[in-house]
């Protein structure tokens, strides 16, 4: 299948003028001039796309979520249900990493895995952490160099918990062997390798990578902690550890992407070392693309700086060489995004449209045999979403909303 994207503001995420893009089946076939006649003439069929007026974009990379749900600490009532494709293509996400948590029990690794292949059927890019909180992780295949190797879909360890109480309080000696075992399974598979880890609100804060690195000859780039932004303490110490080499993640839970954006670049930290990611669980996957617009839009900082964020950044840290980019060669993974609003226009992953036009066209395939007629609309969902979610109701099976008090 041919798109012809025309009339765009192209940003690679760079910035890179007007033009135009064609894609070709899942890959970008050509970026800047395409001559619409000379495709007319050889008789190639082909859906076009203006884009006048908008800004066409890489897809987001979501590097954190929780595919399968959040674990529900203090009941078992309290378990989120798993994510759905059409939350994270609405986000503007074509590319999305799941992890487990602190729950590696009844939120199985072997579910992850599942999930993730579910995600790829589904049209959209997808990848996993193997292992959780947990040293040594729980693994599908009994070690993370094994799962790096064999499970095409397994990036690196994590989110391995550190200064937090519901880690384990491994030794560095454990932590250590751990990230080593991850960089090794990388090297052989040509994976990125990396070791994902979750920070938590102890004191200890960022110690113990900073011990893996002074006393255990770990490199810097083969760490990736996430949520450093909980405070200024924390994440004055992500910022030296980002100097150093090491990549850097904020979560946006709290909603506070602004505020801590601000805090890091106002103390030097280096730009091309931080990413963003959902940590969808209980939360929306989109409230990673609300915060992106905000950014722009509310706090005027560079749209070339905020995209990088959430593409070039994850991808150079994921080794995911296709994408992040929109480059002749690269997955076709395009945002059209409206210039002045910054509202999704359309979304295309994998050479396939999932919006379009502005509205969702992305139908789960396991719709086309079920009787289920349930939507589940949170407390906290912010009006535009549970709109959003009333229109699109009736194309995704849905005749009922159930939420508390915005229950119908």
């Amino acid at each position: 299948m041919f798109i012809l994207i025309e009339n765009g503001d192209i940003h690679d995420p760079a910035p890179r003028g007007a033009g135009s893009i064609l894609v070709a089946n899942d890959r970008i076939e050509r970026v800047g001039n395409v001559d619409r006649r000379a495709l007319d003439a050889l008789g190639v069929e082909y859906e076009a796309i203006d884009a006048a007026g908008c800004v066409v974009a890489p897809g987001i990379i979501d590097p954190h979520e929780h595919l399968l749900g959040g674990s529900g600490e203090g009941s078992l009532a309290l378990q989120t249900p798993m994510i759905f494709p059409r939350e994270i293509v609405r986000a503007g996400v074509t590319t999305v990493v799941g992890t487990l948590g602190v729950d590696t029990t009844m939120k199985t690794i072997e579910g992850l895995l599942a999930r993730v292949k579910a995600m790829h059927e589904e049209g959209l890019s997808a990848f996993m952490w193997t292992g959780g909180y947990n040293v040594p992780p729980t693994t599908v295949l009994g070690s993370v160099r094994e799962d790096m190797l064999f499970i095409h879909e397994v990036v690196g360890a994590g989110e391995v918990a550190i200064a937090d109480e519901r880690g384990l309080n491994q030794s560095a000696q454990e932590l250590a062997k751990l990230v080593r075992d991850t960089h090794v399974g990388g090297l052989l598979s040509g994976k990125a390798g990396v070791t994902h880890f979750h920070v938590g609100e102890e004191e200890v804060r960022l110690r113990p990578l900073r011990e893996l690195i002074d006393d255990f000859q770990v490199k810097p780039e083969w760490l990736y902690p996430t949520h450093v932004q909980r405070n200024e303490k924390l994440l004055g110490e992500a910022i030296a550890l980002a100097k150093r080499g090491a990549t850097v993640d904020f979560d946006c839970v709290e909603q506070d992407v602004a505020r801590w954006l601000r805090f890091y670049l106002a103390h030097d930290g280096p730009p091309e070392r931080l990413t963003v990611s959902s940590d969808a669980d209980s939360s929306t996957p989109d409230i990673l693309f609300q915060q992106l617009r905000g950014l722009v839009l509310d706090h005027r900082h560079p749209l070339e700086l905020v995209l990088r964020l959430v593409t070039a950044n994850p991808a150079r840290v994921l080794e995911l060489k296709r994408k992040g980019r929109l480059a002749e060669g690269c997955d076709a993974d395009v945002l059209v995004l409206d210039r002045d609003s910054l509202e999704i226009r359309e979304v295309i992953a994998r050479g396939h449209r999932m919006v379009v036009d502005g509205q969702l066209v992305l139908r789960e395939r396991y719709l086309s045999k079920s009787s289920r007629a349930i939507a589940i609309v949170g407390d906290q969902a912010p009006e535009e979403a549970v709109e959003r979610a009333s229109r699109e109701a009736p194309d995704a099976g849905v005749t009922d909303t159930l939420g508390g008090a915005r229950r119908s």
